[in-house]
């Protein structure tokens, strides 16, 4: 009998998070969307008059953000009901209209930018003057004026508003096609049950101690992906020309500029990124020939990449018992974060278990009004242990700045976003370490920290380098084909892993596995937080008190300032490639201890 997955409603409703806290029930969320809806027309009544005095500039943002904040809450609410079971109709119908009202409504107000930017400087300051609450807004108002090369007339920003849904749809018919429409086949385990390879199953089935298993996992998952590569490879197309349509109407040179210009942090960060990494592939290659070693294989392949390679430590965590920990490993940061995340493990903050239908991967989201929610799909290994208080890490990081911050300026950059996480992470492995006194325990655990830095580090540097690469072809004119796109990802993979690692010709098509590359350059932010998030860990280890605080301020800055400038705040400057090769060097030296530690039989 095949261990097939719990439909939605089999499911504990103590392991779901609670949605209606936000919304009783559908009823009160058409309610509110349609007050969403008379907002923005009250707002889009302003055209034309946005800045006719200081008053009205402010009424205007004023307006403006109420309009997000309620837009927010009721997209985070029907977006979680949909990720929650994608075959559920009716939320996905909810979800596809609420995006359609949306883009309806943002093109309705897209005239407010290209009036306030017709504002001169004087007139501006002539304004804060005359309206002393405008001072309220002048961080904001900066962020726009710093836009205004990129800011078209009110008549092309209403075109792009118009046309969002439409640059939307191939982010979105990716997601249902891999995550509803997708099937895979099934596999027999070691213990010889059939098992259905899901999106949750995949890793867990990777790491079994039976190759076998591991391999035919492997080909079959990639088989499937393989089968459907010319239809992912025209929705990636499409997602990817969208990108260059936006980028070339705002005036940018590419892709990767519109991108990260939006968060005002500068391309030559991700270059150094790409630049520092590949300049220590060194490093990469040298623990993949620990990991061949320690594996006792003639051929590392990459079904072999997973699985644990200190035999019999790996065991299973109840969510219980994984919970206990993450409090235990938070407790440098203090009394008053524990009472926080307490609050999230006794509230149903998390949605714990895969269910059919149920999107895949792990996130944490909220809006300025509701809990930071958490989407995980838990199965009891270690990785799921480190996504638990990977995901609390954002949450915390949501809650304090909503607590701290106006709403317009609570909603942190998406380039410090993986900050926090990740500190937790390292955190967690720091508290791990020094628990144990087992030496096959301190093995295990090392190699989960080189883990760690093979898939922050290495593997989104890589995805970055694709994204990076991809984009490029496209903005030369050429055509971005199924064949195209695992030559690239092929040769990448054989570039990062090196010679000691086969490089199964399945590989080559993992590109269309990734929902990440639909996030507009997204990934290479995990590598620079990483690396910024080991260097605040080892702050708060080290100093105590004083980077706890420093920390904590970070944490509460919200968008008040420049991303860049706000990690300051907390010890890094990513202005630089020092952070990036401090991180490295830091994994240099893991694998240093590993090799020693595993030099004689354990």
């Amino acid at each position: 009998m095949a261990k097939t997955l719990p439909a939605r409603e089999q499911v504990a409703v103590e392991d779901t998070w609670n949605l209606s806290l936000m919304y009783a029930d559908r009823d009160a969320w058409e309610a509110d969307l349609k007050l969403a809806q008379d907002m923005g027309k009250n707002l889009a009544a302003r055209e034309g008059h946005v800045c006719d005095s200081g008053q009205s500039l402010f009424d205007t943002l004023q307006g403006q953000v109420d309009l997000y904040r309620k837009l927010g809450h009721l997209g985070v609410y029907v977006s979680c009901l949909s990720d929650q079971d994608t075959g559920n109709d009716t939320h996905q119908e909810m979800n596809q209209r609420f995006f359609s009202i949306e883009a309806g409504i943002q093109s309705s107000i897209s005239f407010i930018n290209p009036e306030i930017l017709e504002l001169e400087p004087a007139q501006l300051e002539e304004y804060y003057r005359q309206y002393p609450k405008l001072e309220e807004y002048r961080i904001d108002l900066e962020d726009t004026l710093r836009l205004k090369p990129h800011i078209l007339s009110k008549e092309m920003e209403k075109l792009l508003a118009d046309v969002s849904e439409v640059c939307n749809n191939p982010d979105q018919t990716y997601s249902i096609f891999s995550n509803a429409d997708l099937k895979f086949p099934e596999v027999e385990d070691e213990n010889g049950e059939l098992v259905q390879i899901t999106h949750g199953r995949f890793v867990p089935l990777e790491e079994s101690a039976d190759r076998r298993v591991r391999k035919e996992t492997f080909e079959k998952l990639y088989g499937v992906y393989k089968q459907y590569s010319r239809t992912l490879a025209s929705i990636y197309s499409g997602h990817v020309k969208q990108l260059i349509f936006q980028a070339r109407t705002r005036h940018y040179d590419n892709t990767l500029e519109a991108a990260v210009n939006r968060v005002n942090v500068s391309p030559q960060v991700y270059r150094n990124l790409v630049d520092t990494v590949n300049k220590n592939l060194d490093k990469m290659h040298r623990y993949i020939r620990l990991r061949k070693r320690l594996l006792g294989v003639d051929e590392l392949h990459m079904y072999d990449i997973y699985t644990p390679i200190i035999a019999g430590v790996s065991k299973n965590i109840p969510f219980a018992e994984a919970k206990e920990t993450v409090l235990k490993a938070l407790t440098p940061l203090g009394e008053d974060y524990l009472n926080v995340v307490r609050e999230g493990f006794e509230n149903r903050w998390i949605d714990v278990y895969e269910n059919e239908g149920k999107r895949s991967g792990a996130y944490s989201t909220g809006s300025y009004d509701s809990y930071p929610y958490i989407l995980l799909n838990y199965t009891g290994n270690m990785d799921n242990l480190f996504t638990l208080i990977h995901e609390m890490g954002h949450s915390m990081h949501t809650w304090h700045s909503n607590h701290t911050q106006p709403p317009v300026y609570a909603n942190y950059r998406i380039f410090v976003a993986e900050v926090a996480s990740t500190c937790n992470e390292i955190l967690l492995m720091e508290y791990l370490l020094a628990h144990t006194t087992d030496k096959k325990e301190r093995a295990y655990l090392l190699n989960h920290y080189l883990d760690s830095f093979k898939g922050t580090v290495y593997r989104q540097t890589m995805f970055a380098e694709y994204e990076m690469v991809t984009n490029q072809m496209a903005e030369s004119g050429q055509s971005l084909t199924a064949e195209a796109l695992t030559k690239v990802y092929y040769d990448l993979n054989c570039k990062y892993y090196g010679p000691d690692m086969v490089s199964d010709p399945e590989i080559g098509v993992e590109w269309a596995r990734i929902p990440h590359f639909y996030y507009n350059f997204y990934v290479y932010q995990y590598a620079t937080s990483f690396s910024a998030a080991v260097a605040i860990a080892r702050n708060i280890l080290e100093e105590g008190a004083p980077a706890v605080e420093r920390y904590k301020k970070f944490l509460s800055g919200g968008c008040s300032m420049p991303p860049v400038e706000l990690l300051k705040i907390a010890g890094v400057d990513l202005t630089s490639s020092q952070p990036i090769q401090d991180a490295l060097d830091v994994f240099g030296r893991v694998i240093e201890e590993l090799e020693e530690l595993t030099g004689d039989t354990l």
